[in-house]
C-alpha cells in the first residue's frame, strides 16, 4: 500500500516525549504504507527551519505560504515568498486563506494576503492548498476573482457543507479529508465525502492536529494517515488498497510531482 499524508506540520511535532526525531517519525509512517509526505510552511519566518530540518528526506515535499493566523506574526512579504516558493521541493503554496473564527481584527489583511498568494500561484504554476474557517462565501469569491482555477488547489481538512464543496469542485478543486472525518458528530462532512468522486479526493493528517480515532485526543502524526485512508475508503466502498493508490494519484495530478 502506498498512502500520501497529503497535509502535515513536521515541524510543530513533540520531538521531546513522543518523538526522538523527524527521521523516526518518517519511519513510522512508512512502516504503516504512508511513504510520501507534504510538509506545509505557514509562515515565511519558519521556512528556511522546516526546509533545514527536512532537506535530507526525499519522502517529503514542501509548501510555501502565509496561514491567515499567521499574519499576526509577520507582515507579508510577497517577493520573499516568490523567492521560496521558487525552490523545486516548493510544490505548492500553502497554507493559505481565510479565518474568520479565529481572527476577525484582521479581515482586511487576510484577504489581501490571500489574493496576493493566489497570483504567486499563478504566476508560478503551483496549486493553492487552502485553509478556511467561518469564511465560506469570501474564500469561494477570492478564489473565483483570482482564477484560482488556473493554478488549481485543495481544500485541506474540509470542514465545510456541501455547496461549499461543489463550488470548489468547480473550480477544479481538491477536497482533502482529515481525521475529522472519523469523528462522531462529523456526518455531514461523511455527506460530502460520499458525494465527492473518488478522484478528486486526498487524505491527510494535519498531524500535529485532530488525531483520528482511534487515537483521538493524542498528537496526531503522520502514520495515521492510515487510519484516515481506510475509514474513507469504506464511505466510498472501495478497498484501502485501491483508495490509497486513487488519492496517490490525485495527490501526483495535482501537484506535478512524481511519488509512486
Amino acid at each position: 500500500m502506498f498512502i500520501v499524508d497529503s497535509h502535515c506540520h513536521l515541524d510543530s511535532l513533540d520531538y521531546e516525549k513522543l518523538h526522538s526525531n523527524v527521521d523516526e517519525v518518517i519511519e513510522k509512517a512508512k512502516a504503516r504504507g504512508v511513504k510520501h509526505l507534504l510538509s506545509i510552511g505557514v509562515a515565511l519566518n519558519r521556512f528556511q527551519a522546516m526546509k533545514t530540518l527536512l532537506a535530507h528526506r526525499d519522502e517529503v515535499s514542501f509548501s510555501c505560504g502565509v496561514h491567515p493566523l499567521d499574519l499576526a506574526g509577520e507582515t507579508f512579504d510577497r517577493q520573499r515568498l516568490e523567492r521560496y516558493a521558487k525552490d523545486e521541493k516548493v510544490i505548492a503554496i500553502g497554507e493559505i486563506g481565510l479565518d474568520y473564527y479565529y481572527d476577525q481584527d484582521r479581515k482586511n489583511e487576510q484577504l489581501d494576503a490571500f489574493s496576493q498568494q493566489i497570483e504567486v500561484a499563478n504566476q508560478l504554476n503551483k496549486p493553492v492548498i487552502v485553509h478556511t474557517r467561518d469564511a465560506r462565501e469570501d474564500t469561494i469569491r477570492l478564489l473565483r476573482e483570482n482564477h484560482a482555477e488556473k493554478c488549481g488547489g485543495v481544500i485541506h481538512c474540509f470542514t465545510e457543507n456541501l455547496e461549499f464543496a461543489k463550488q470548489a469542485l468547480d473550480l477544479g478543486f481538491y477536497i482533502s479529508c482529515s481525521g475529522i472525518v472519523t469523528f462522531k458528530n462529523a456526518e455531514e462532512i461523511r455527506d460530502v465525502v460520499r458525494y465527492v468522486p473518488a478522484d478528486r479526493l486526498l487524505v491527510e493528517t494535519d498531524s500535529p492536529y485532530l488525531a483520528p480515532v482511534p487515537y483521538r485526543g493524542k498528537q496526531n502524526q503522520p502514520a495515521y494517515t492510515r487510519e484516515v485512508c481506510e475509514y474513507v475508503a469504506a464511505l466510498k466502498g472501495v478497498s484501502a488498497e485501491e483508495f490509497a493508490l486513487i488519492t496517490t494519484q490525485n495527490f501526483e495530478r495535482l501537484f506535478k510531482i512524481n511519488v509512486l
